[in-house]
């Protein structure tokens, strides 16, 4: 909560308004934020706005939802404030207040003179689910990884499409030589979906199914936008000598008084658009818009076991069709070869990318005091990928050899390609810029991209310049 500054800062959003449940339900005065919200849960929010990996599901288990609560949990996912952010708040307010504000008379304390009805959310009133967790954990775990998997490949292959369709071959567009890198489209319509289905919609789609939610955002966008290709397009210029070139790639869509990059751009427009399609859609909402919502929810084990088998259906068509299509274009080492064989070896990095999103908003230290607010699982992903995609491109300069090119290609562009992501990157630096210290929204995108771009050129430049790999 912002109390001491006047200036409103442009696009804000509901999904990523630093302010807490507490703050924006009920009606506080000014002097009482500063001893009601930390900072601690302003930067784990931040850091969390992207993902939170498997902890989203270890929630399910360990809180469900209570209709005696006073904030429903499709209020705070649409605030970006998750269960345990307003338990912390709530304990914050006891312990903070405890040695500041004495206690009430008991006669005033019996009663209420307030309407409490009216403060409650709308969403309060409704129906809840008596049982939030209806398929064991272990297979919550299976059926996410599933619904990652299949996304993901999704995803990669619509990166591919997107590359050729704006690439040399046909829109000319894009190309591997300039500043217009072959990632670039997929980058920016990622974020922009991003703002559509990882923020605006995603509470929506997390009460139709949470395994769809993830799968979209983490799986689809996730892999559809990539930081290591983006890395190792810079680095290939910088190893030409196109020095100019590089930086202006990782500038590309600077703004005198906004420095915004071009992806950030696309998720701001993402998040407004979406935000006037929901005010539409609001606007021509019937009286039985929550009717036809409860058929869509998958809500029951047996709706969740058809929906697993479904998406187990899909998976081993996409894996059947990448592997008869990998034999046949192998031996020819084309980019179709590099596609199928990306398809099949997308899936694990989907998946370590989620379960690194587990430390998001984790911080360092004995009780993770520190550096809270930085994503740590974004970070490592994104890093690791770009580190090892600049490996690879030196082992392939070495080698240089129809298989090896194939092979490490396909890593690149599957395993690494979906490890690494801008889209979920661009969320957390758009959820930074929005807080109280939007500083740390430039710190963090450019820590990552210094680190990342260090890294490449001590395992892929240096060796170039000095052997001279042509």
């Amino acid at each position: 909560m912002d109390s001491g500054n006047g200036h409103q800062e442009p696009y804000r959003t509901n999904s990523f308004s630093r302010e807490s449940s507490l703050g924006s339900s009920l009606s506080l005065p000014r002097s009482v934020p500063a001893l009601f919200i930390t900072n601690g849960v302003d930067s784990e929010s931040v850091s969390e706005a992207g993902d939170i990996g498997d902890r989203s599901l270890r929630r399910r288990h360990s809180s469900g939802r209570s209709s005696n609560r006073l904030f429903s949990s499709e209020d705070l996912l649409e605030q970006g404030v998750t269960d345990d952010d307003t338990s912390r708040q709530e304990q914050g307010v006891l312990h903070n207040t405890s040695s500041v504000i004495k206690p009430l008379p008991e006669h005033m304390t019996t009663t209420s003179p307030l309407p409490t009805k009216s403060l409650l959310s709308p969403e309060t009133n409704k129906t809840v689910k008596k049982d939030e967790a209806v398929l064991p954990k272990s297979l919550e775990y299976i059926s996410c990884l599933i619904h990652l998997a299949v996304f993901g490949i999704l995803g990669a292959i619509t990166r591919y499409l997107m590359q050729k369709l704006f690439g040399p071959s046909v829109a000319r567009v894009t190309s591997d030589g300039s500043i217009l890198y072959l990632d670039l489209p997929s980058n920016m319509v990622g974020s922009f979906l991003m703002g559509w289905f990882g923020v605006v919609f995603k509470a929506d789609i997390t009460r139709v199914s949470e395994f769809l939610a993830i799968g979209l955002s983490t799986g689809y966008l996730g892999s559809l936008t990539t930081f290591s290709g983006w890395n190792q397009k810079m680095l290939d210029l910088s190893a030409d000598g196109k020095w100019l070139y590089a930086v202006l790639g990782f500038l590309l869509g600077l703004k005198k008084k906004q420095r915004l990059f071009l992806a950030s751009y696309s998720i701001i427009l993402g998040i407004e658009t979406a935000k006037g399609f929901r005010w539409l859609l609001q606007r021509r909402a019937s009286s039985s818009k929550e009717e036809r919502n409860s058929c869509l929810e998958v809500d029951t084990f047996r709706s969740h076991i058809v929906s697993m088998t479904l998406m187990v259906v899909l998976l081993v068509a996409l894996l059947t069709v990448s592997a008869t299509q990998l034999v046949k274009e192998f031996d020819k080492g084309t980019s179709e070869a590099q596609l199928w064989l990306g398809c099949l070896v997308a899936a694990p990095g989907v998946w370590l990318r989620w379960f690194l999103a587990r430390l998001n908003g984790r911080g360092l230290g004995k009780d993770g005091q520190y550096l809270r607010w930085v994503p740590l699982g974004t970070v490592i992903a994104n890093v690791v990928a770009a580190s090892a995609m600049a490996a690879l491109a030196t082992l392939k300069k070495s080698v240089d050899t129809t298989t090896c090119n194939t092979v490490a290609s396909s890593i690149q562009f599957g395993l690494l390609g979906c490890l690494s992501t801008v889209s979920t990157l661009m969320a957390e630096f758009n959820a930074m810029r929005e807080s109280d210290y939007p500083w740390r929204a430039y710190a963090y995108v450019s820590f990552t991209i210094a680190v990342s771009f260090a890294i490449g050129i001590v395992i892929y430049s240096v060796p170039i310049w000095v052997v001279g790999f042509s």
